[in-house]
């Protein structure tokens, strides 16, 4: 029993001891795992900063990648806009060099040409002085042997042998200016393009600008802001729907229609008024207008040519001739209206045919009908006398009508009576003076001056101008004036023409010389 009391001492003694000594270990290694820990949170802590400053750095390369990237991209697409601007001005200088090019090979063309007329020229003056020379030679021979063999003094042997020089004389310059008139029919057609191109080039843009335009007056300039309508809407809806140009720019108070059309233009011009004095004007509204617009236009057409056809006491007329008639109301030639002056020339063919006994009602038809073509000439390839044929035939018209139209201007032969007259009543309506912007004084002056001029060469016993003076007819004695003489009579009276007249176009000399012999047989 004592025993095992000192055993429980010793135990619990050495229990006492150990408690201690535990709770000195479990704080030291308390100590070590707190150290442990702080280390390896220190360490994460690290690795984390480490870790983050990398990405940061990551982070600021890439941005700075992106940066030089999007520079590099900018500064491309700047080098590229750079390029394509000189691109462009180089193909601009490319073109001018081409054009440059072209009008130094047209110079160098013309130069060739005007050389190698100088050398036609420079070698006819030599002709013409050798033939001078020969002829003082043959003409110094011939007074000598006149002197030798008649006898004659030398006063009358110089007259006799100049009436004889003068005629030969006469006959080799008629046979020198024909030979040269025939070489200059070579070049002539060639010549002519090159000035009718200059002329078009000189007067197309003031010309066109005066027929294919109509202005429309509006009450402010602030209604032009409202037919362009939002980013331009207005107008391009109303130029889709009319097929024509609309023009609005700074002239105050009107803006401009323009269109070759004569017909659409007008149409276009009466939709206009009408969008104005509404003031609703918007695309749906300016569809309807234009929808409404064109069909009165057309009933208007329809009925403007019904009652041309009733003034021209024409009958029977398909309903596409009556609507072509109708559209000749907007057409003008030479500032003349087409389609009055298509009924003047059916009045006068018809009185003419009156006269003759002949057909009244069919010569008033092919006058009435005659420039029908100028009313489809815009849609159709060819001249209009070749179209309004066409026209004619397919609508069914008599022959007789389709040549009278096809004829009136001579680009066929005529084949019966009523296509010489309306040739004749058109050209008698065009030339009604002030029918094409010329007043009667002047009119009768220029006709009455071209006579003069061609009555005034020796040998013409009469002048007539026809053709609203574009062709003057002269007559010749022929006793007087011989063949070859008249070649140059002609040329003559034409060059004096073009010195002392001014006229539009041309004018055509015909000179006529003919031999009549009449015998009565009793």
């Amino acid at each position: 029993m004592g025993f095992d009391f000192d055993l429980i001492s010793l135990i619990l003694g050495i229990g006492a001891g150990l408690v201690p000594a535990g709770i000195l270990l479990l704080v030291i290694f308390k100590e070590r795992a707190e150290r442990r820990r702080a280390h390896e949170t220190a360490e994460e802590i690290i690795k984390k900063a480490n870790k983050d400053a990398e990405s940061n750095r990551k982070e600021a390369e890439v941005a700075q990648k992106e940066e030089l990237f999007r520079k590099r991209e900018k500064l491309e697409q700047e080098i590229q806009d750079e390029q394509k601007r000189l691109q462009q001005i180089e193909a601009r200088l490319d073109k001018r060099e081409d054009s440059f090019e072209r009008k130094f090979e047209l110079l160098n063309k013309k130069e060739y040409h005007m050389e190698n007329l100088d050398k036609k020229l420079q070698e006819r003056q030599k002709t013409l002085r050798q033939s001078e020379e020969e002829l003082h030679t043959l003409m110094d021979e011939e007074k000598k042997k006149l002197l030798e063999i008649a006898g004659l003094g030398q006063e009358e042997a110089e007259k006799l042998l100049l009436t004889r020089l003068d005629k030969e004389l006469e006959a080799e310059s008629g046979n020198i200016i024909k030979k040269f008139n025939e070489k200059l029919d070579e070049e002539k057609n060639r010549m002519a393009q090159e000035v009718i191109a200059t002329a078009i080039q000189r007067i197309a843009a003031p010309h066109t600008s005066e027929i294919v335009v109509s202005t429309i007056d509006i009450p402010s300039d602030e209604m032009k802001g409202r037919i362009i309508g939002r980013e331009g809407r207005n107008i391009r809806a109303f130029e889709k729907s009319t097929g024509v140009d609309v023009i609005v720019d700074d002239t105050p108070g009107v803006i401009v229609i323009s269109g070759f059309d004569s017909v659409r233009r007008e149409m276009a011009r009466r939709a206009m008024e009408k969008l104005i004095t509404d003031g609703r004007i918007h695309p749906t509204r300016i569809e309807e207008v234009v929808a409404t617009t064109k069909k009165e236009m057309n009933e208007l057409i329809q009925e403007i040519g019904k009652q041309a056809s009733y003034e021209a006491d024409v009958r029977g007329l398909h309903a596409k001739e009556i609507t072509l008639l109708g559209r000749l109301k907007y057409r003008t030639s030479y500032g003349q209206n087409v389609l009055q002056h298509s009924i003047e020339v059916a009045y006068l063919g018809g009185i003419i045919a009156g006269e003759l006994g002949l057909d009244t009602k069919l010569a008033r038809r092919c006058g009435l009908l005659h420039d029908i073509g100028k009313a489809a000439d815009h849609e159709i390839e060819g001249g209009h006398p070749a179209i309004g044929a066409d026209l004619a035939k397919r609508y069914r018209e008599k022959p007789l009508v389709v040549n009278a139209i096809a004829a009136h201007h001579e680009d066929e032969e005529p084949q019966s009576i009523y296509a010489v007259i309306t040739q004749a009543a058109d050209a008698v309506s065009a030339s009604r003076p002030g029918a094409r912007r010329e007043t009667l004084e002047r009119y009768i002056k220029r006709l009455e001056r071209l006579e003069a001029v061609a009555t005034a060469f020796e040998g013409v016993v009469g002048a007539y101008a026809i053709q609203a003076g574009r062709e003057i007819r002269v007559i010749v004695n022929p006793d007087r004036i011989k063949d070859d003489a008249a070649h140059k009579i002609a040329r003559d009276i034409a060059k004096q023409i073009e010195e002392e007249l001014t006229y539009p176009g041309e004018v055509k000399v015909t000179l006529i010389r003919e031999t009549r012999v009449t015998e009565y047989a009793r």
